[in-house]
This record gives C-alpha cells, structure tokens and sequence, in this order.
C-alpha cells in the first residue's frame, strides 16, 4: 500500500458546488475509483486560501494502468468536465499533473 497526498487550488466562488457535488457523489464514479485500487480517499478543504488537499491508500501494483482505466471511463470523464473548472491547478506542478502531488514526511498509525 502507498499512501499519495496531492493540492490543487479551487475557485473561491465554486466552493460550495464543489461540496454539494461531492456530499451526492455518483455511485458510478466512487465504484471506479474502488476498481482503480483506491481506498481511504479524503479531499480537505483550507479556506481562505481555497486550497483542496486530497489523500488516499493506493492498494494496487501499477498506478499508471489503475489512472489510465480511470481516465477512460466515461462517467468520470463527465464528472472531471463538471469539477475541472472549479479547480486552479498550481503553477508549481509537474508536467502532466492536474492535482500536485506531494511527498509524504511523516506518517503515524
């Protein structure tokens, strides 16, 4: 298990969509997630710089295969067209990411 945290900014002004669209997320959507090998997610919101902090346990082998599969199901590419434009990527983040990931420093169970 890999434990992956990541960043990403949100517009101010979306904010309560944002919660409201993820207090009834789609069933289809979170199964997805579940068969892309994903447990334990949380997004955290930090007001008022409008930063959402996401992390999960990612229980798989290949990363790469598990977020492919997840980026060609079709109910979770219309959910990313509906939350995609909440959001505001960091400048700071690496080619090819949308949320910035980030190292983990220190972890206690």
């Amino acid at each position: 298990m890999q434990r992956m945290g990541m960043v990403i900014g949100i517009a101010p002004e979306r904010i309560e969509e944002y919660k409201q669209l993820h207090a009834e997320a789609w069933p289809e959507v979170l199964d997805q997630i579940r068969a892309s090998n994903i447990r334990n997610y949380s997004i955290y919101l930090r007001e008022p710089e409008n930063l959402l902090f996401a992390t999960w346990e990612y229980h798989g082998t290949d990363f790469e295969t598990d977020m492919k599969k997840m980026a060609e199901h079709e109910p979770t590419q219309r959910w990313w067209a509906i939350c995609n434009p909440m959001q505001r990527p960091l400048e700071s983040r690496r080619d090819g990411e949308w949320w910035a990931m980030m190292e983990e420093v220190f972890h206690l169970d």
